[in-house]
């Protein structure tokens, strides 16, 4: 027994020895072209207290944003059950038609930003069962109104649905291939994104559902448990190697659908922190090394996260630094 468990121990060691070489030793090679997109969500650009439609055309105009990931959020679009209010949305859809640019509509219950889940009040109370059938009805809504857009280029399936994080009442797999068939049926020629934590999962559920894999990828993040900021310790080569893997099991490509480039701190929203705070958190410099880690992973498609706040940085706190140096990868 004692010689058993000698070979077993050793044998473990060895595993652990190759896999720790392949996801965290060496090197791939950058993606030959590179597409960079944007985030946008109206909720957020409204809490800036920025008017949200001159941040989307500045990104269109300005920023020259070719690829856009635009949050449709189920609140705002159910206001009132069956009663749906598409005129904003609508006109984001428009304005991207007019200049050619490609749209991921992220729909469904967990979208963009804060608290996730955005639920109407009046589906609040709701059992999960009704709940579940408010979101469909949601779903084949949205995807009927705007699947001949030429805009729109995919269509996110919920924002992470299977990662516990945000103020959302349930977590369910079946419910989330529900979600993909019924949206599916409804545009069978657009692919559906299905998105996850690019730290803290392997993406094999993702990569299982989707047509494409979206992930984050933040480098410098607050963690409350011990009260300072901290890089996650992942090398550039972790993403690539994953990504491999998800190709090599379900033929699926891998993109970065939240690429950090605005700061996470202890909590306070991004107007009510000082712009040392901020810088404290997020500077100019990181900005510059994410792109480059970014390049470093092999993976050949990255949105941006944090388009509104480099406006706010430029409009109200007369700092154009992020934006300009947006503006190079465009």
């Amino acid at each position: 027994m004692k010689r058993a468990t000698k070979f077993f121990l050793i044998g473990m060691t060895i595993a652990f020895g190759i896999v720790a070489l392949y996801f965290f030793a060496g090197s791939v090679p950058e993606a030959e072209e590179i597409h960079w997109g944007v985030n946008f969500s109206k909720r957020h650009t409204q809490n800036l207290r920025l008017d949200w439609k001159a941040v989307y055309t500045a990104l269109l105009d300005d920023l020259k944003a070719k690829k856009l990931k635009v949050s449709f959020d189920w609140d705002e679009i159910e206001p009132e059950r069956g009663v749906f209010s598409f005129a904003d949305a609508d006109w984001q859809v428009a304005e991207a038609e007019k200049r050619g640019a490609q749209v991921t509509a992220v729909i469904g219950m967990k979208t963009m930003r804060w608290p996730e889940c955005h639920v109407p009040s009046w589906a609040k109370d709701l059992s999960k069962q009704e709940q579940q059938k408010a979101v469909l009805e949601l779903l084949e809504a949205v995807a009927l109104r705007y699947k001949d857009s030429a805009a729109i280029w995919a269509w996110q399936v919920e924002n992470e649905p299977l990662f516990r994080f945000g103020n959302c009442p349930w977590i369910d797999r079946k419910f989330f291939e529900k979600e993909v068939a019924l949206v599916k049926s409804v545009d069978a020629n657009r692919p559906i994104v299905a998105s996850d934590s690019g730290e803290l999962s392997f993406w094999i559920q993702a990569g299982s559902l989707g047509d494409i894999v979206s992930v984050t990828l933040y480098r410098k993040v607050w963690v409350h448990e011990i009260n300072r900021y901290v890089t996650y310790p992942l090398p550039a080569i972790s993403y690539g190697r994953k990504a491999q893997i998800i190709k090599t099991l379900f033929n699926t490509e891998v993109i970065v659908g939240e690429l950090q480039a605005e700061p996470w701190g202890p909590g306070k929203p991004l107007y009510d922190t000082t712009i040392a705070e901020q810088n404290a958190a997020f500077d100019l410099a990181q900005f510059q090394k994410n792109i480059i880690f970014a390049k470093q992973t092999g993976i050949s498609e990255f949105y941006l996260w944090g388009a509104e706040w480099w406006y706010w940085r430029k409009e109200a706190a007369s700092d154009p630094a992020f934006w300009q140096e947006a503006q190079k990868l465009f």
